[in-house]
């Protein structure tokens, strides 16, 4: 079963907007959970321009399925991580000026700083993950790092997708069968949403993890979180294909 992870980042820049507290990140948290999410994915920046640092402690208490932890590994974001301990941490390689994730690790460049990071996180019993570009080579260096999984970065595929190309899936379709055989899970995200997972996780049966943000969010305002919650949940299993 692939797990629907809830991103929350936007309700986060929802709220600093009025420099207030609503909407509360925390009871939001705690209402996808409730409507049937399996996790919920935080990605806090260095200028907390969304997700703050506070409010990834905050999440800690009441995130009862998988907490997943995204960021650039700086000191400050690896000292969090390991105070917290949540079920993932997913490291992205983000500029700080960067409004929203937009590469994927080089993760042969690479090698020595990730594998001194994910050893640590390894260590302490959190489960790592890397942000990498559909790429073979990206997924042979992956796993040379000692990280358990690979997060596929599918902003491509869906642009690709609205286009009416779906033979774009074809690069994540092999990358994931790779990271399978050589004992990396696989997660998916960006730009995922409700016209386009169907089909990419009908293609990508290894598929353990999607992190849905941006488009949750926004269908949300039409439909109703909770109705867009079991929608993706709905669309995510294995025997509904299009």
């Amino acid at each position: 079963m692939t797990k629907l992870s809830v991103n929350i980042n936007k309700i986060a820049t929802l709220r600093n907007s009025r420099g207030g507290d609503l909407p509360n990140v925390v009871q939001f948290a705690k209402d996808v959970q409730r409507f049937g999410a399996e996790g919920v994915t935080v990605h806090p920046r260095p200028d907390e321009r969304h997700i703050k640092y506070k409010d990834a402690y905050d999440l800690k208490p009441v995130v009862y399925t998988e907490y997943n932890i995204e960021g650039n590994p700086i000191p400050k974001f690896i000292d969090m991580v390991l105070e917290i301990k949540p079920t993932q941490v997913t490291l992205v390689p983000d500029a700080a000026d960067a409004i929203t994730s937009n590469a994927g690790w080089d993760t042969i460049k690479n090698k020595d700083f990730l594998t001194e990071v994910i050893s640590e996180f390894n260590a302490h019993g959190i489960r790592t993950s890397l942000f990498v570009d559909p790429e073979i080579k990206q997924i042979e260096g992956a796993k040379n790092t000692g990280v358990h999984r690979i997060e596929l970065y599918t902003e491509a595929y869906a642009h690709h997708y609205q286009l009416g190309n779906k033979e774009a899936v074809n690069a994540y379709v092999k990358c994931a069968k790779l990271a399978h055989e050589i004992g990396l899970g696989v997660n998916a995200g960006h730009d995922l949403s409700l016209d386009n997972i169907q089909f990419f996780r009908a293609q990508v049966p290894e598929l353990l993890e999607v992190s849905i943000g941006h488009a949750l969010i926004h269908e949300s305002l039409y439909l109703g979180i909770e109705n867009v919650i079991n929608m993706y949940k709905n669309k995510l299993k294995l025997n509904e294909t299009q």
